[in-house]
C-alpha cells in the first residue's frame, strides 16, 4: 500500500518555503483516506491559519467537477451524441466540422483574440466566443482552452433550459452529495486569491470569463471544500467511470473526456489542475487519488515556481502510486 510520503513531503515544502500560503490536500489509497491542513488562508490583509473547512476557488477544476460529468451524463441518457456538430445547437458557429467530441478533448482548434474582451458583458462576450475563428490545429493537436467547456456549458443550457451553473448544480453537485460545492459562496468561507483594482478578491471567482459570464460560465466559478473534492476524487475511482482512463484522441500527447491522460506504464492517471493553485490527480488501477488545494495566486499571480513544482509532486504521486 502507498503512503505517498515523499508526495506529502513535496506538498508541505510549499508552505514551508512560502511557494503558497497553505495547503488543504488528501489522498485515498484503497480504502483509506488521509487528508492534512497546513499553513494559512491568507498573507494579506492579515495572516489567517487555514482550518480546513474552507472554500477554494476551483477554476478550471469547475470542467472537470461540473460541466464534464453532466455532458457525460447526458450522452448515457442519449440527449446528445459526442459527434454532434455543434452547429446543431449553437446555430451561429460558423464550422459545420468541429463536434461535441472536439470541445470536450481540447482539439476543437477554436481559437483567437477578442478585442476589449474585459469590456464586454455576459450577451456580448457569448456572441464574440461564437463568431472566434476555427484554427488549422483543428483536430490534429490538444490545445487546452476555456472555450470548449464554455460552450460545452452552452450546449448544456440548450439541453437543459436552465443556466449551465444551475443545471451542475442540480444535476451533479447535489446528486454527487458534494455539500459544500457551489457557485454561490459565502465570502466569509472563502479562501482569498489576488487583488483586482485594488481589491482582494474573495468569494469571487478570479477567472474574468467567469465573472463576465456569471451562470452562463461552463468553464469556472465553482467554490468547494476540501471535503467536496476528496469526495469528488473518491467516486472518480468507482467502476463506472472506468471507461474515461484512457486517451480518446489519436494524438500524443492526447486527452479523455476533459480530463488530461497521464501514462504510468499499465494505464492512465486522470489529471486536471485549476488556475488557482487546485489539481486532482485519479488512478483508477492502483485506486488512489490526489487532490491539492492552495491559493497560490495569492497575493500575487505570478508563480511560475508553484508551477514547476507542481510537476514534480505529480511526478512523486505517479511513482509512489504504482
Amino acid at each position: 500500500m502507498a503512503d505517498f510520503t515523499e508526495t506529502k513531503a513535496q506538498i508541505i515544502d510549499l508552505v514551508n518555503k512560502q511557494i503558497v500560503p497553505g495547503a488543504s490536500f488528501g489522498f485515498i489509497n484503497g480504502t483509506q483516506t488521509h487528508k492534512y491542513i497546513y499553513g494559512s488562508k491568507s498573507w494579506r490583509p492579515a495572516k489567517i491559519a487555514l482550518k480546513g473547512g474552507e472554500l477554494h476557488d476551483l477554476a478550471s477544476l469547475t470542467k472537470v467537477m461540473g460541466t464534464v460529468p453532466l455532458i457525460i451524463k447526458l450522452l448515457h441518457e442519449k440527449k446528445i451524441d459526442l459527434h454532434d456538430p455543434i452547429q446543431k445547437y449553437l446555430p451561429d458557429f460558423t464550422d459545420s466540422r468541429v463536434e461535441l467530441f472536439h470541445l470536450i478533448t481540447h482539439t476543437s482548434g477554436i481559437h483567437g483574440y477578442i478585442p476589449n474582451r474585459d469590456s464586454l458583458n455576459s450577451d456580448e462576450l457569448i456572441k464574440a466566443l461564437i463568431k472566434l475563428p476555427v484554427t488549422d490545429t483543428f483536430n490534429k493537436k490538444v490545445v487546452y482552452t476555456d472555450t470548449g467547456l464554455i460552450f460545452l456549458g452552452l450546449v448544456i443550457e440548450q439541453i437543459c433550459h436552465m443556466p449551465v451553473q444551475d443545471a451542475i448544480m442540480k444535476y451533479v453537485v447535489e446528486p454527487e452529495g458534494l455539500k459544500d460545492a457551489t457557485f454561490e459562496p459565502d465570502v466569509s468561507r472563502c479562501v482569498p486569491t489576488y487583488e483586482v483594482n485594488g481589491q482582494m478578491l474573495q468569494g469571487v471567482a478570479n477567472d474574468p470569463k467567469a465573472r463576465q459570464l456569471g451562470k452562463h460560465c461552463g468553464s469556472a466559478g465553482m467554490f468547494a471544500t476540501l471535503d467536496d473534492v476528496m469526495k469528488f476524487a473518491a467516486d472518480m475511482l468507482l467502476p463506472d467511470k472506468k471507461d474515461l482512463y484512457h486517451n480518446y484522441t489519436q494524438l500524443d500527447p492526447g486527452r479523455s473526456l476533459g480530463w488530461d491522460v497521464k501514462p504510468d506504464g499499465s494505464g492512465h492517471v486522470l489529471f486536471h489542475t485549476g488556475y488557482t493553485g487546485e489539481f486532482i490527480a485519479v488512478d483508477y488501477q492502483h485506486q488512489n487519488a490526489m487532490v491539492v488545494m492552495t491559493n497560490r495566486v495569492h497575493p500575487i499571480q505570478n508563480n511560475q515556481l508553484f508551477l514547476e513544482r507542481r510537476e514534480t509532486i505529480l511526478d512523486a504521486f505517479l511513482d509512489e502510486s504504482k
